[in-house]
């Protein structure tokens, strides 16, 4: 008779396999930017006519531009430590899996790696890299990029599945062991 061994298999958790959707935000970001850096600050392309633009943007700010017009030398180190500490609470969410489907893990991986994205620009750029501009009519939508779209999609996918995916239940009291 024949005895048959077989190697350990390292069980990666079910949700940490949403990594490698953080490696390709932050590559495919990372890809994008530079290749917008080639391009003159203000370069400007229609893509749908009347509508969505590439654009070469850099933004010292956050969301919207806010804070970008501070003269303060500290608000880009302010700025770094704290998508540092956000990076660190979503890296921990997301490793120590507490609630949430498979929605909420992938939600984490696109707001993990759209987070490192734009915190890579400002630690080597002093700004964050900004390329589609979207126009509604007057209206326009404030210039965004990959890791931008990470995040947003990332947060509507947790929202979906706090609201209405994913229920947590209890153990009934009555079912619980004693030991």
């Amino acid at each position: 008779m024949s005895s048959i061994v077989r190697e350990p298999v390292l069980m990666i958790p079910r949700r940490l396999r949403w990594l490698w959707l953080t490696l390709v935000i932050v590559v495919f970001d990372r890809g994008t930017k530079a290749w917008f850096e080639l391009q003159p600050e203000g370069w400007h392309r229609e893509l749908i006519h009347n509508f969505m633009y590439l654009v070469h943007s850099q933004n010292p700010g956050i969301a919207f531009g806010i804070f970008s017009d501070s003269p303060s030398p500290w608000m880009r180190l302010a700025l770094i430590a704290g998508s540092v500490i956000v990076i660190g609470a979503l890296a921990w969410l997301f490793v120590a899996g507490h609630s949430g489907g498979s929605m909420t893990a992938a939600g984490l991986a696109l707001l993990l790696g759209g987070a490192t994205g734009n915190v890579t620009d400002r630690i080597v750029h002093g700004w964050v890299t900004d390329f589609f501009e979207v126009w509604l009519g007057s209206y326009h939508w404030p210039a965004f990029n990959v890791a931008d779209s990470a995040i947003t999609i990332g947060a509507a996918l947790i929202i979906i599945d706090v609201l209405l995916g994913h229920k947590h239940h209890a153990v009934p009291e009555s079912s619980r062991k004693v030991v």
